[in-house]
């Protein structure tokens, strides 16, 4: 597939329809993510996710309600129906849109495969798309140290209050 993906408008939205987004054009990064943080944003065994930049997404109708799921990361969805719609680093200026939430999700390719440590045994890997192994080598051990650092989400195991008091 050629790179005229990323020049192309799309649209998208959630599932009922309460938040709608317009994209003037993507970045060449679309990709899953299998890292269990991603695994559990989703409710899914991995994250389809692809680039846009802050200035070329416009929210159409509604506004997405955020989780702050570390210091540095937000991720929005629909408050109405629960859909998925970005993972955002605060420290960046673009949003990583869940590519199941554009109209024509088709359009996009997957190009790269990431957060190769939390992947499922039984899932193959994509054979059109580049491995770019764990998490620390693809964003670099000093982000994702302090992504993990300071991860609000609930630990993979019951516990007698949540959230933690500090």
């Amino acid at each position: 597939m050629s790179a005229d993906y990323q020049t192309r408008e799309y649209s998208g939205g959630c599932q009922c329809g309460a938040v709608r987004f317009h994209a003037k054009g993507l970045r060449d990064n679309p990709h899953v993510c299998y890292c269990r943080m991603c695994q559990k944003a989703m409710g899914s065994l991995y994250a389809p996710l692809v680039g846009v930049t802050g200035t070329d997404l416009t929210w159409t109708r509604g506004t997405p309600a955020t989780f702050r799921s570390s210091e540095h990361v937000d991720r929005g969805f629909c408050r109405d129906c629960g859909t998925p719609l970005y993972y955002r680093n605060l420290q960046g200026t673009g949003y990583g849109m869940t590519i199941g939430s554009f109209d024509e999700p088709n359009l996009i390719p997957i190009l790269f495969q990431m957060g190769l440590e939390g992947k499922h045994p039984d899932l193959p890997l994509i054979p059109t798309a580049k491995a770019m192994g764990t998490t620390i080598e693809v964003d670099g051990a000093e982000p994702v140290a302090a992504i993990a650092s300071s991860n609000r989400q609930h630990p993979d195991h019951d516990t007698a209050t949540w959230p933690p008091t500090e």
